[in-house]
């Protein structure tokens, strides 16, 4: 049996006989039971390591890095062995994503890179104007953490790149969790603009990079459905949907989250856009709130729901899809006779068809027809990788709800 050639600069990872189907088919991982530790241990390998990655009779699959101790134990960065991952591919990577989104969007505004479908796994940077956040997820991109700095100031020449490392991936990956601006100065707020509506958004205080690009579609899509309407937004952050459906023309907007400083947020967006006089906050868990109102025997004509991820490992699947079914419930009871209902979900583990399964028995339960008018997903700078199914994990559906 062959081997990995010696002119190879970097130490391999060999897989197990078969193993490397997936990543000839297009995949990108590999998992640790998916390796020849007789031959190569993983143990033998630093978290972050660059390697290369063999099939069984030798012949190299690409470059890539390695985490011994994480379940998806190595990455594929390159199918091209001799490419590697360094400050030259990153330059080149973060170039190409740029090119796509400024063919797409007129502002700068927009996630710049998606990890592996933009060619640079365990990497997510998303862009407000001059400014970068960044997360990394990944030992190995950790390792390359100041040539990543570099590539965005070589491309984007950004005021400053901060780098919102504090989820929880890193610490299934082993790494430590910090914020800190790695240039210029760590803002408070984040400018964003999107659909012609002007926000701001925390950084250290808010979630995630700060913002949520991934619903930038279903939100301008909601635009047609709200004018003259009564909308109530429910898990609404700093307004994202709120405030464009009263720039859009709603005659009122309630704006229902757990968290009074993403509601003060939401206010303060809510007056940059001169709609302050129509849009008003409730303070509560989402599910306590909705059923006050229905006690109060409140109407609403539109109604979105963008809850957290309910299902966020399977083993929660079963109280996950019970949640979904008794917010989506709840919310049915408060539409009016002719109401739209947008519900998301951003759950990779429900299908798109469980969720529409899910509305339909909802609606049922409380006598309405149901019809679904559109679907919403993600962006183009979401875009999807097709062997990689968890990069499509956001659902939309825009539904019309009549009596029965």
């Amino acid at each position: 049996m062959s081997s990995v050639s010696k002119d190879f600069a970097l130490a391999p990872l060999y897989l197990k006989k078969n193993e490397e189907r997936r990543l000839r088919a297009g995949h990108l991982w590999v998992f640790s039971n998916e390796v020849d530790t007789q031959r190569t241990p993983l143990t033998a390998f630093e978290p972050g390591q660059p390697v290369i990655i063999a099939a069984s009779n030798g012949k190299p699959l690409g470059s890539g890095y390695v985490n011994p101790h994480s379940l998806i134990c190595a990455r594929l960065v390159s199918r091209d062995s001799t490419m590697l991952l360094n400050s030259s591919l990153l330059v080149h990577r973060v170039n190409v994503a740029l090119s796509m989104r400024e063919r797409v969007y007129q502002r700068p505004y927009y996630r710049l890179v998606y990890g592996e479908s933009d060619g640079l796994p365990g990497l997510v940077v998303d862009r407000f104007g001059e400014v970068l956040v960044v997360q990394i997820t990944t030992a190995g991109m950790e390792r390359v953490r100041d040539d990543i700095i570099a590539a965005l100031e070589k491309v984007i020449r950004p005021q400053a790149i901060v780098l919102r490392n504090d989820n929880s991936i890193r610490t299934m990956e082993g790494l430590e969790c910090y914020v800190a601006a790695a240039l210029g100065t760590l803002p408070e707020q984040l400018e964003v603009e999107e659909n012609g509506i002007r926000f701001e958004a925390p950084l250290a205080g808010g979630q995630k990079t700060g913002w949520y690009y991934d619903h930038r579609q279903s939100r301008d899509r909601l635009r047609q459905y709200v004018r003259g309407a009564r909308v109530l937004d429910v898990f609404s952050y700093v307004g994202a949907w709120g405030v464009q459906a009263g720039a859009a023309g709603a005659a009122g907007v309630v704006c229902v989250d757990s968290s009074q400083a993403a509601l003060d947020q939401a206010a303060a967006n809510a007056a940059r856009n001169g709609i302050d006089d129509r849009l008003h906050t409730e303070h509560g868990d989402a599910f306590d709130v909705l059923r006050r109102l229905h006690d109060e025997r409140q109407r609403f004509d539109v109604i979105v729901l963008d809850p957290p991820a309910f299902i966020k490992r399977r083993k929660d699947a079963k109280a996950g899809l019970e949640a979904y079914h008794r917010l989506n419930q709840l919310a049915i009871r408060l539409l009016s006779r002719d109401g739209i209902l947008v519900s998301a979900s951003c759950s990779f583990h429900l299908p798109r068809t469980e969720l529409q399964k899910l509305l339909l028995q909802a609606a049922r339960h409380l006598d309405r027809h149901v019809v679904v008018l559109e679907q919403g997903g993600l962006g183009p700078d979401h875009p999807v990788h097709p062997a990689i199914p968890e990069t499509d994990y956001l659902k939309t559906f825009f539904t019309r709800l009549l009596p029965a």
